[in-house]
Formats: structure tokens, sequence, C-alpha cells
């Protein structure tokens, strides 16, 4: 095969599966009433597991009415002012910013937390800044979850999973 021909082929190949891939992943409904005919136990489960995450988040919006509203760093602090230790909240006392702990899809979370401390991973809050990681997971969970802690000039301090 001509170099022309390789090309051409691997042009056709990817579009059939681009299309393949596209079709499958569609709402499921093909105008027959029922599931489309061609989904799997696993997606029926995946369905169930949606639809049981939904309700966990109506009741927890039921329950935080107000903190809806707060930042993700606010919402961050109440929990830790709530349920975290000493040195967990002097810890998160440091905190500024936080950034990517709303939009979760346990297939690749990632979480950014920025603090006032200085000097990187080997400055002052290199200590404090895995009692934030920790708190973070404590409050958010994901499958695949990874929390990364920033001091003030933008230097990765510490990572920890969630």
């Amino acid at each position: 095969m001509g170099m022309k021909t390789k090309v051409a082929l691997g042009a056709v190949v990817g579009i059939v599966v681009i299309g393949v891939v596209s079709a499958n992943s569609g709402d499921g409904d093909n105008g027959n009433g029922g599931n489309g005919g061609g989904t799997s136990a696993a997606a029926d489960k995946n369905a169930g597991d949606k639809a049981g995450k939904a309700d966990d988040a109506a009741k927890s919006d039921a329950g935080d009415k107000g903190a809806s509203k707060a930042s993700q760093a606010e919402q961050f602090k109440a929990f830790v002012a709530k349920n975290g230790t000493p040195k967990e909240k002097a810890a998160v006392a440091h905190v500024l910013k936080v950034q990517g702990a709303d939009q979760q899809n346990d297939i690749l979370d990632s979480a950014d937390v920025y603090t006032d401390f200085t000097g990187g991973l080997t400055g002052e809050g290199s200590g404090p800044s895995k009692l934030i990681a920790s708190a973070f997971a404590d409050w958010k969970d994901s499958k695949n979850g990874l929390v990364t802690v920033y001091d003030a000039d933008g230097e990765i301090i510490t990572n920890g999973n969630f």
C-alpha cells in the first residue's frame, strides 16, 4: 500500500470509530419507547447509580440551603469548622480559594486549593497542606479524585487523593 492509501484508510477507520462511539453515547431513546435495545446491564446499573446520586444531591441541597450560595472555599472551611480536628482547622484557616470541587464525574476529578503559605514544597506550609488535603478528602468523595494544594506563588505544595 502506498502512503496516501494508508492515510486515507486511517482517516476512514477514525471516522467510523467516532461515529460508533457517538451513536452509543446518546441518551438511549431511539424513538421506540424503549431503552434503544442496545444497552447493557452495566448501562442500566449506571443509570441506577446516577438516580441514586441525584437523590443524594437533592437531600444534601435541602439540608444546605445557605451553603449552596457560599463559595467553594467557604463551604470547605465550614465543613472543617464543624468536622475537623483542631490542627485541620488551623491549617484550613490559610485557604484562600478552592476550585473544581463542585465539578465531579468520578472518572478524573481534580480540585485545586490555594493557600497563603510560602516556600513551595519545603516551605512553612508543607505539613499543614497535608492536613488540608486530608480534610478535603473528608469533605468530598470521588472514585478517582486528586486534590492539589498550592502556595501563595502558585507552586505545588502537596497532592492528595479524595
